[in-house]
């Protein structure tokens, strides 16, 4: 562990750069490189997850992880598919947002089957350190750092310093997830669901047509692993469901590279002999309710001021508002004043755009497809053009 000065700094690094309002990829890249200023690891793997059902929906690696890919789904086979004390899932649930491995095991890391089975045989790894992107109950992404057989293992003290930047790390990641990011392009011939059938080998046995550029959308930045990593987490988690482990079935919504919005759903398929134990995938753009709030959630707002943006989206205007609320129309300009500045915009018009139309407004007018949904890219909005 570092000097505390220095940790002091790495603490206030974090904390500018997740105010600052950058994009996912930029936040991710440059706090993870200030953590190991303060807690030295040899490789990093940060992701992101739905919040509500805390289901992987993308991965950046860092160190001597980056461009290894190739055992990116056996990772989240493992991790979504099973469970022990240091999994992401459990640490989210956990008074204390992180967790190291050795720690947590009295050195004997052979518990762990993530570290015996994967981290150690294949990357040579001793240790590792977890925190959980946590803001309250919501946990919206996670990092994973890892130490080899040449270092020592993470300490209380850097589990600690870890744990103390989960807060800034949530309002990073939330931040960087809205980023606005220029007009969604059409993906012809992926319009309606894509569809993905895992075998009982968690191998894909068969797609639909146009599955691919949906795959694809999901992978992200320079740093991003297989783009398959966070379907696969679905397989794991949908194969848990099945035995009863769990009573959510497994869903995420995901940002994709595009911009674009999208909901995949994992289900197990057991009423015909050939096809059980195999598991169906899909994917299909998000409608605006799907989304709405995660968005929401995304702005960071207080409860009241949900309270206030929740009429707002039904149109409701200030005077009642007040009335709905028992409050001054004063008290709900003031709300609706720290909802603008939250959620980046100026009026009530340019917050309905900005939670239900940021991905839809570009390609309004467009032509509908088979499916019922646009099948192409309209023009850009006038106030769009030019960004």
């Amino acid at each position: 562990m570092a000097t505390g000065l220095t940790a002091e700094r790495v603490r206030h690094d974090v904390e500018v750069v997740a105010r600052a309002g950058v994009d996912l990829d930029t936040f991710l890249e440059e706090t993870v490189e200030s953590v190991g200023r303060a807690v030295p690891w040899t490789s990093a793997c940060l992701s992101t997850q739905d919040p509500s059902t805390r289901l992987l929906t993308s991965a950046r690696k860092y160190g001597d992880l980056r461009d290894v890919n190739e055992h990116d789904r056996e990772f989240a086979l493992i991790e979504y598919g099973t469970v022990e004390p240091t999994a992401f899932s459990e640490i989210a649930a956990a008074e204390v947002p992180a967790a190291g491995v050795h720690l947590a095991t009295e050195g004997d890391i052979e518990q762990s089957e993530r570290m015996s089975r994967f981290m150690r045989p294949l990357f040579g790894f001793h240790d590792e350190a977890r925190m959980v992107f946590r803001d309250g109950a919501q946990a919206w992404g996670a990092m994973a750092l890892f130490r080899g057989s040449d270092a020592a293992p993470f300490a209380a003290a850097e589990i600690a310093f870890l744990a103390s930047l989960s807060v800034p790390f949530a309002r990073g990641v939330r931040t960087g997830m809205l980023a606005r990011i220029v007009a969604a392009p059409a993906t012809p011939g992926a319009e309606g669901p894509a569809v993905l059938v895992f075998g009982t080998d968690d191998q894909v046995v068969q797609m639909s047509q146009g599955a691919e550029r949906r795959v694809a959308d999901l992978g992200q930045g320079e740093a991003a692993g297989d783009p398959m990593t966070s379907i696969v987490a679905l397989v794991g988690s949908a194969r848990r469901y099945a035995r009863g482990e769990t009573s959510m079935p497994p869903r995420s919504r995901v940002r994709g590279a595009s911009g674009m919005w999208m909901v995949l759903q994992a289900a197990p398929l057991t009423t015909f002999a050939p096809c059980s134990g195999d598991v169906v995938v899909t994917i299909e753009e998000a409608r605006p309710p799907e989304i709405v709030a995660l968005v929401v959630a995304a702005f960071g707002l207080t409860q009241r001021e949900r309270d206030v943006t929740q009429l707002v989206l039904q149109g409701v205007a200030t005077k009642e508002i007040a009335t709905a609320l028992h409050v001054s129309t004063y008290t709900v300009q003031d709300h609706l004043k720290s909802v603008f500045e939250k959620a980046d915009v100026r009026s009530r018009r340019e917050l309905v755009s900005r939670v239900y139309f940021d991905q839809y407004l570009p390609r309004m007018g467009a032509e509908l497809g088979p499916s019922g949904w646009f099948s192409g890219a309209a023009r850009r909005p006038a106030r769009d053009q030019g960004r």
